[in-house]
């Protein structure tokens, strides 16, 4: 063997086992956070040598069955990306590390910075089991110009204002014109709408709240768009090209979410830029300001993770504005520190700025680990009432018995937990 080869081959071996020394962090991540975080990982390798990490990417369709599965093998990654909605689920389970000591000692993370709302979805029982890493929520997309002729150079701020608008609108839109798209496949707008006057479920979130005046006045106010014509009782899938409806202002409004700035700006013409704009959900009463979900994913540690010290460093480095900009660079979504928006620019975005203003009024649906069943089945029976298959009264009953049933194990296991 030649002393070159034998040369090569020592400093393989050096090499090897100078990577096996590193600690390897495994980091789960979904969609097109999964797709573009690496080059942030790549700077966190340069900021702390001795630990890699590895990303693993996940299509939001099968994340959550996944998370479950790596639970159940007891094969968790050490940090990972999680819906907010699935905070309460894992942190019932055991499954995450309780970051509040960390978040108080961490100078990277002050949640006095974070949008309120937002925060507040990774608060269970006064701790803290996750760090928001981009924020989402919904709020109105509207034909401007269609507005200003009908008379409203804003969008108008009270449920009764708003219903009037959307009158006017209709009479200015071409024939078959709809002020609102509320496609009845979707939960978000009920919910959106019973978040400013209701709390979903009532004592302790053991049974729904579905029949309590504050639920029902926002339902009615749903159902009564439907009614009076002013949305089609449909469902997305019966849309052939949303966009293009919107260009010919068939639809005036649509409740949606920040990924549809950069669709609006990519499929409408050049010349409607100016046309259409955003807008904060209007509240149910003069002086009070309209609420929406408070949605997004956050940063977790996983219970398992054999590094978890290094894990929160990998938390601890995503949260910081200089990445955070960055993250939002790479993506477009939207960051959760007050702070970053004003470094981004995007508070200076004529389009963005709308959610930065509903952001700082946001509810988190309720903590538990039902909650999506929960909210599927507001939707069902929402849909079943828009499309005039129940009443107000019948959908309203339907709902709070089948959610009082959805809840069933929750409540056993409270009384247990009481009883002991």
């Amino acid at each position: 063997m030649t002393t070159r080869l034998l040369l090569l081959l020592a400093l393989t071996f050096v090499g090897c086992a100078e990577e096996s020394d590193d600690v390897v962090l495994e980091f789960w991540a979904m969609g097109a956070e999964g797709e573009n975080v690496r080059p942030l990982l790549d700077q966190f390798e340069d900021e702390n040598p001795g630990i890699r990490v590895e990303v693993q990417r996940l299509p939001w369709t099968s994340a959550h069955e996944k998370l479950l599965t790596s639970f159940a093998g007891r094969s968790t990654p050490d940090a990972a990306q999680l819906g907010n909605t699935w905070v309460a689920e894992f942190e019932a389970l055991g499954a995450l590390v309780d970051l509040t000591p960390l978040v108080a000692a961490s100078g990277a993370i002050e949640d006095g910075d974070y949008f309120a709302g937002t925060w507040d979805t990774n608060v269970i029982d006064g701790k803290v089991w996750g760090v928001p890493w981009y924020v989402d929520t919904r709020l109105l997309f509207y034909r401007s110009d269609l507005f200003l002729e009908a008379g409203y150079d804003t969008m108008p701020t009270t449920w009764d204002e708003w219903l009037e608008a959307m009158r006017r609108v209709q009479q200015v839109q071409p024939e078959g014109g709809y002020p609102i798209l509320l496609p009845v496949n979707e939960f978000e707008p009920p919910l959106v709408l019973a978040l400013n006057t209701a709390d979903l479920l009532r004592d302790g979130d053991r049974y729904g709240n579905f029949r309590s005046p504050g639920f029902r006045r926002a339902f009615e106010f749903y159902i009564e768009l439907y009614r009076q014509g002013l949305a089609p009782a449909t469902s997305g899938t019966e849309i052939s090209n949303l966009y293009q409806e919107f260009e010919r202002g068939r639809f005036a409004s649509y409740i949606t979410g920040p990924w549809n700035i950069g669709e609006f700006q990519r499929r409408l013409p050049a010349d409607l830029e100016d046309a259409w704009a955003t807008a904060p959900i209007p509240g149910p009463d003069a002086g009070t300001p309209g609420v929406s979900v408070a949605g997004g994913a956050s940063l977790v540690v996983f219970e398992r993770s054999e590094h978890p010290d290094k894990a929160w460093a990998l938390v601890e480095f995503l949260s910081r504005p200089d990445v955070q900009v960055a993250f939002n660079e790479a993506t477009g979504n939207l960051p959760p520190r007050e702070s970053v928006w004003a470094e981004s620019g995007l508070a200076d975005d004529d389009k963005a700025r709308a959610f930065r203003d509903q952001l700082r009024h946001v509810r988190p649906t309720p903590k538990i680990p039902e909650q999506e069943r929960v909210a599927q089945t507001l939707r069902e029976y929402a849909e079943f009432a828009a499309r005039g298959e129940m009443t107000i009264d019948e959908a309203l009953e339907r709902m709070d018995a089948d959610v009082d049933r959805i809840l069933e194990k929750r409540r056993w296991l409270l009384e247990r937990v009481a009883s002991e």
